[in-house]
């Protein structure tokens, strides 16, 4: 990884390594796939092993949610979509279910004691502490979010 006096690496904005966007269907090896590139192009710009332990959470989380909450009631066979950049400087990552969609806000705060043992919420909590940024669509269902690269210190 570069440290400051070095130069970054030359960024291609097009290179099929740093960015794609796939149809994930509900089964491991197709979360995984999508797994596996989205580390291949962390790995290809030298995020540390922490960063990547992030990254790989919150997706991981998000595609979780979209299939058990995003698709609840609809056909098993249909994708979430999960779209990825990567570059020195960021992480973006964004993830789309079929979907009504819902509003964020009315999650409950898992942390609080009243909802200490209800089952839901966890997953959006972790995207959120381990993310710098997140956000969803107007609808409710896209989640998009962005990881910065830390400073080093």
């Amino acid at each position: 990884m570069p440290t400051p006096s070095q130069p970054r690496p030359p960024h291609d904005p097009q290179d099929p390594l740093d960015a794609a966007s796939v149809q994930v269907f509900n089964e491991r090896t197709s979360i995984e796939a999508v797994h596996e590139a989205l580390i291949t192009a962390v790995d290809r710009h030298g995020y540390s092993k922490a960063s990547k332990f992030a990254v790989r959470l919150a997706l991981e989380e998000a595609i979780a949610n979209a299939f058990h909450h995003g698709h609840r009631g609809l056909a098993e066979n249909l994708p979430v979509t999960v779209a990825f950049r990567v570059t020195f400087d960021e992480i973006h990552i964004a993830v789309e279910d079929q979907g009504p969609g819902f509003d964020p806000r009315s999650v409950p705060d898992p942390t609080l004691d009243e909802n200490l043992e209800q089952p839901s919420g966890r997953g959006l909590m972790l995207i959120r502490a381990y993310m710098s940024d997140v956000s969803h669509s107007s609808r409710g269902n896209r989640l998009e979010m962005a990881y910065r690269r830390p400073a080093e210190g």
